[in-house]
């Protein structure tokens, strides 16, 4: 109860200050744009600036949904057209057991013991994260974004472009890519590198991880890229 009057809270607050959300999340959990044939329909709902923001928050996107900058096939594409929807619906449940893999990483990264919504055990609704970008200790998950630490967008303008849709959905939920950090620092960073932004804690540990990443997937670095990365990792992990 006390949820759903936030919800309506905050968009009752949208509604008086003359703004218009770009993106609902549903109390269902499902992310609308303005593409979207329920947009107008989604009356309660949570509102994102981006697609991406709500589907970082553990939005997922409409059955059917289909963007003219997505494609459903499965060849290599190349060129500009980013999309988050090039990278999978969100959040993927690949083993089918009713968790996606935001949920697998808030019950893998938990430093205390899970609450789960129902006994189906498929969505976390308390835990106890430390954060890596802080070190601040977090109960509610609803706080907590789960970062790409190589962003989508950033892999995608060095090489992800020309992946297969299957290996961008394998690499946007990869666990090896995936931390749980405050909402607030997670949009924050964006798509930006290490170049360009760095968590205030646990710097040395969050290049390193970027770059094991990096490699893993071979995405390429222009020489510029390659020296400023290389200075960063040397001015923080010394």
């Amino acid at each position: 109860m006390l949820k759903r009057f936030a919800l309506l809270a905050v968009t009752a607050a949208f509604a008086t200050t003359g703004h218009t959300a770009t993106v609902k999340q549903s109390s269902s959990g499902i992310c609308h744009d303005q593409s979207s044939s329920y947009y107008e329909r989604t009356k309660n709902f949570k509102p994102f600036n981006s697609l991406d923001a709500c589907l970082r928050a553990g939005g997922r996107l409409p059955k059917g949904y289909s963007s003219s900058s997505a494609s459903s096939s499965n060849a290599p594409t190349s060129g500009s057209g980013y999309s988050r929807e090039q990278f999978g619906r969100g959040w993927a449940d690949t083993d089918g057991d009713c968790q996606n893999s935001r949920h697998e990483a808030l019950i893998a990264q938990s430093t205390g013991q899970v609450r789960f919504k129902t006994g189906r055990e498929c969505r976390v609704v308390a835990g106890r994260w430390i954060s890596p970008f802080t070190g601040a200790v977090i109960h509610d998950p609803s706080a907590i974004d789960i970062d790409h630490v190589v962003p989508l967008k950033w892999a995608w303008d060095r090489g992800a472009a020309n992946w297969s849709r299957a290996q961008r959905e394998r690499f946007a939920n990869d666990p090896a890519n995936l931390l749980s950090v405050e909402a607030s620092l997670n949009r924050q960073k964006g798509a930006k590198g290490p170049d360009q932004w760095l968590p205030p804690a646990n710097q040395c540990q969050y290049v390193l991880r970027f770059t094991r990443v990096m490699k893993t997937y071979k995405l390429e670095l222009s020489p510029a890229e390659e020296r400023r990365l290389t200075q960063t990792r040397s001015r923080v992990c010394n």
